[in-house]
């Protein structure tokens, strides 16, 4: 390796919006992000499950639409 032309990688604290902080290591002096595995739904368990029941019907009644099906 070069020397010289490398940048610094150096231990870091990283803070979320949600108040959680953790170290990590990055050539940055500071990182702030949004949303972290602590507060995060895929990773705490805590999803919205979107009711898309109904939604295809919905779609056929507004176009008038029959349901076909074909008998290839």
């Amino acid at each position: 390796m070069k020397q010289g032309i490398h940048p610094e990688y150096k231990v870091i604290n990283v803070h979320c919006a949600c108040g959680n902080s953790f170290d990590t290591r990055a050539t940055t002096d500071n990182i702030a992000v949004e949303i972290c595995s602590a507060c995060h739904p895929f990773f705490t368990g805590k999803q919205n499950l979107i009711d898309t029941a109904g939604r295809i019907e919905k779609y056929m009644q507004k176009y008038n639409l029959a349901d076909k099906k074909s008998n290839d």
